[in-house]
């Protein structure tokens, strides 16, 4: 049974290789993304250090699957925050868990009182995309608040 728990110190090794592993399967390892972010090494500081935000991990049977969170990005406005660091290892994609993660990551995130989640993605990681429409995300034509990925081409936001 798969869990999906708040992330742990000792997870920022595997979720940060899960994370490289699924970009570099991608081709989506360029400057200007998570990739090369620091805070990629140190979720669990980033999250533990910030309010109103959460990182979550799933994992099954102590094996980490995968991650996502929510975050009050820089610039953006009071009432939204941003879905963020949204990466499952490859075993654990087309089982419908990430649903799952972005249904907690929106729930959470209501509970905070946000009322909006934007994100941001690439052209390259087309099955996340189907599923931001899936849930309702619509296209921006440019980003929001200061995220500091400029190697993103996608902007959405969804009303939560």
């Amino acid at each position: 049974m798969v869990v999906i728990r708040p992330i742990q110190t000792e997870d920022n090794t595997k979720i940060a290789s899960i994370i490289r592993a699924a970009l570099e399967e991608f081709g989506a390892n360029k400057p200007g993304t998570v990739y090369f972010d620091d805070t990629t090494d140190h979720l669990f500081e980033l999250f533990q250090k910030q309010q109103h935000c959460a990182y979550f991990i799933a994992e099954e049977d102590g094996v980490i699957l995968g991650g996502a969170g929510y975050f009050h990005t820089e610039g953006l406005d009071k009432n939204t925050c941003e879905l963020v660091k949204m990466y499952l290892s490859k075993s654990a994609r087309g089982k419908g868990l990430g649903q799952k993660m972005i249904e907690h990551c929106i729930q959470e995130a209501k509970k905070e009182g946000f009322e909006q989640m934007y994100l941001e993605t690439m052209p390259e990681l087309k099955k996340a995309v189907q599923v931001y429409e899936f849930f309702g995300f619509e296209y921006l034509k440019g980003p929001m608040g200061n995220t500091g990925h400029d190697g993103c081409g996608i902007w959405m936001l969804k009303q939560i």
